[in-house]
């Protein structure tokens, strides 16, 4: 049984205390909620809330002129711990929040909240709030989904990635035509400006080595139609899911790797099928030209301008904007990762993260997932290890198999008692440290090949080995047990 214990600050500023406060300022409050998972796991949230006032700091940044300048001159002042949540209160006519916004999310772990008359009405936008910042029952469920019956999971919970200790990211360009284009990204300049900072806060979750190549003569695999009205070809979503395989038999990245590879792809249409655009499924044209298949990557249609006369030479020189691109790709990236804003409420205000890529609490929000699905993988791994060893009978566990299992055990343990206490970075690196030791305990060497020689097999192999030999061995036996009862049968001569 897990318990997610998130450590909120609940900040009163002048005039926005509710008048039916139970008590006297400062005082705690504990909120609970069960996550029901399937028959047997559930897990419990649990919201452990400090009310107080405002400082005289803290009365000072809220008197900023805009949401985003509290955020900031808020952030020095508040707990910075992964998964600790901070919450200003502001009274319902401040003028921090826009008109028809009721809570505004920063960058940081902090959020300001317009209060609500009552205090029961104002827990429950807290803990909506809260929600949106650590987890969600669906976010857990998504975290959870081997163990969630079908029908009772949404379509979009299999879409993120699952946890895994690395991922490879691959940038690919793919010219198809270069004897029509001559296409140049700097890609290196590219990464070093948008993907670097990402993958820099990313690195708390996993590890990520990301590399680039350029294909040529890679077509997409599904011709496009042409459309006479706007003089392009389109590629209708249908369409979408038969462009990835023949593609994805050029790219060559996954065969070799141990960790989750995403691949984002950036293709320039050949000259006779210039320009390409991407419909939607109402047959709307796509603002970015690109799509994203789940738990594999992304594509981006990146059209060429035609020469300016017919006498132009070929090939045509091309820049990419790698500014335009790499804003899709990270976008994409977010998505498969399952950072996405869909599901939060209108009158939530979301600030941007920059050029971070993901805000404080975003990162938060991944760890409290991938904390829970780690701990769920060590288990199915060390029960699946168990079910097997009792099949083999005759399997030996050696002493460094053995500590793998007891290191995953404690460690597991260790993640679910930090997770219990509201430590959320310890637990998920106990959690990581869970799924290395099964993970190697699981594939020990030693076991694996007694895992691929039962006992069936080895009767297929020595019985064409000893049963020539047995053969006449057994027939002399015979032979030699018929001559005793002969003899023992003869009567014996008397003198």
């Amino acid at each position: 049984q897990v318990q997610l214990v998130v450590p909120m600050a609940v900040v009163f500023g002048p005039g926005s205390v509710p008048g039916d406060l139970p008590r006297p300022l400062p005082f705690r409050d504990v909120q609970e909620m069960e996550i029901s998972v399937n028959l047997r796991t559930s897990v419990t949230s649990r919201y452990e809330m400090r009310y107080r006032s405002t400082t005289s700091q803290e009365e000072a940044a809220l008197a900023a002129a805009t949401a985003r300048e509290a955020d900031a001159a808020l952030y020095p002042l508040q707990d910075t711990t992964l998964g600790s949540l901070t919450m200003y209160v502001v009274p319902e006519t401040s003028s921090l929040l826009p008109q028809g916004i009721d809570v505004y999310v920063g960058k940081h772990r902090s959020a300001l909240v317009r209060a609500g008359g009552s205090l029961a009405a104002l827990q429950a936008r807290l803990r909506e709030v809260a929600q949106v910042m650590s987890f969600t029952a669906s976010s857990i469920a998504a975290a959870l989904s081997e163990r969630v019956p079908d029908g009772q999971l949404s379509p979009d919970a299999r879409r993120n990635l699952k946890s895994s200790l690395g991922y490879e990211i691959t940038f690919s360009l793919l010219n198809p035509d270069p004897k029509s284009h001559t296409v140049d990204w700097d890609i290196e300049g590219a990464v070093n400006r948008f993907v670097k900072p990402v993958l820099d806060k990313l690195s708390l979750v996993a590890n990520f080595s990301v590399d680039s190549q350029i294909l040529y003569y890679a077509v997409l695999g599904v011709t496009p139609r042409y459309d006479k009205e706007s003089s392009s070809f389109l590629l209708s979503a249908h369409s979408l899911p038969h462009v990835i395989n023949p593609v994805e038999a050029r790219l060559g990245s996954s065969a070799a790797s141990l960790y989750p590879v995403l691949n984002f792809l950036l293709y320039v249409p050949e000259r006779s099928h210039s320009p390409l655009y991407i419909q939607d499924k109402d047959g709307a044209p796509v603002s970015t030209n690109a799509f994203h298949s789940p738990r594999w990557g992304g594509i981006m249609v990146y059209n060429v301008e035609g020469p300016a006369s017919p006498q132009a030479s070929l090939p045509l020189h091309v820049d990419v904007d790698m500014a335009r691109v790499m804003e899709v790709f990270l976008a994409q990236l977010r998505l498969l990762f399952g950072l996405s804003w869909e599901e939060v409420p209108p009158e939530f205000l979301l600030e941007s993260p920059g050029n971070e890529g993901l805000a404080d609490w975003e990162l938060d929000h991944l760890l409290w997932a991938h904390t829970v699905e780690n701990i769920a993988t060590v288990s199915t791994t060390l029960t699946s290890l168990a079910q097997l060893l009792d099949k083999i009978g005759n399997i030996v566990i050696k002493d460094d198999v053995a500590s793998e299992v007891y290191r995953a055990v404690a460690s597991v343990q260790s993640a679910v008692t930090e997770l219990s206490l509201g430590h959320l970075l310890a637990a998920f690196q106990a959690s990581k440290e869970a799924v290395t030791s099964s993970e190697r305990a699981f594939f020990d060497p030693s076991l694996l090949h007694l895992l691929y020689f039962p006992d069936d097999q080895k009767f297929a192999i020595y019985i064409p080995l000893f049963l020539p030999m047995a053969v006449p061995i057994l027939l002399s036996l015979a032979k030699i047990v018929r001559e005793t009862r002969l003899r023992k049968k003869e009567p014996t001569k008397m003198d």
